[in-house]
């Protein structure tokens, strides 16, 4: 496996209270820049989508954030490329039988389960974007999957170079490359909405601002940029 790129710089702590909070005071700061990288052993306030809490046992998964701040790049792109990279890492330790691939919108899935989460939040005061993501590798939460159901002897920082080299190897249109992975289309799909409001039908494509368009079962076609998406059945 090749060594992390030199043109990452690379920052690991043993423990934070979330590598997306301090790698966004750094920028603010202007103590970081593009393509700076923080790793924890562990978080102690680590949140996902939603302000949802993501936690682990301490040095058990790969906990990190990276700061982009690269010309013409938003926050979807930002998080469909490291959700794109950590799909390619772990697809070269999986095993004959294992799938790896997208959950619109921003989870890896391993054999349908989730493996990891991806957040990209922007900087209110500069240009650039920190993209936080954690992969389940020595450890999961029930009904989960980790790196470790198809390759034990990986480690969250082996992990970690793994997805740095995909990212790099990334084309510049990453469009046909994320459609490809997203197994969330040509599903039956239910999306669950903010008040409890649930709309099921067929997850038809993604627009070029990352939203979900759905066709719905009254025939209607609707976008969504927010909402959980549930996997129900495969649309043949």
């Amino acid at each position: 496996m090749a060594a992390t790129p030199s043109i990452w710089e690379l920052r690991e702590v043993t423990e934070t209270g979330s590598t997306n909070t301090d790698l966004l005071r750094s920028a603010e700061a202007g103590e970081v820049a593009n393509r700076t990288v923080l790793r924890a052993d562990h978080q102690t306030a680590g949140r996902g989508r939603l302000d949802r809490r993501w936690d682990a046992p301490a040095g058990t998964n790969l906990l990190a954030s990276i700061y982009l701040d690269m010309a013409g790049l938003n926050a979807v792109d930002a998080m469909h490329r490291v959700g794109l990279a950590i799909v390619e890492a772990v697809t070269e330790l999986e095993s004959t039988d294992s799938t790896v691939g997208l959950k619109w919108p921003n989870d890896v899935l391993l054999r349908g389960t989730k493996l990891a989460g991806v957040l990209a939040q922007r900087s209110t005061t500069t240009s650039g974007i920190v993209v936080g993501f954690g992969v389940n590798v020595g450890w999961a939460p029930p009904g989960a999957a980790r790196v470790h159901d198809v390759d034990t002897s990986v480690t969250p920082a082996a992990l970690l170079q793994r997805v740095l080299v995909a990212f790099d190897a990334l084309p510049d249109d990453i469009s046909t490359a994320y459609r490809s992975r997203l197994q969330t289309l040509g599903r039956r799909v239910r999306v669950e909405l903010p008040g409890s409001v649930n709309v099921f039908g067929q997850a038809a494509d993604v627009d070029a601002d990352g939203r979900l368009m759905v066709r719905l079962d009254d025939g209607q076609l609707r976008v969504f940029d927010v909402g959980d998406v549930v996997h129900l059945r495969s649309v043949t």
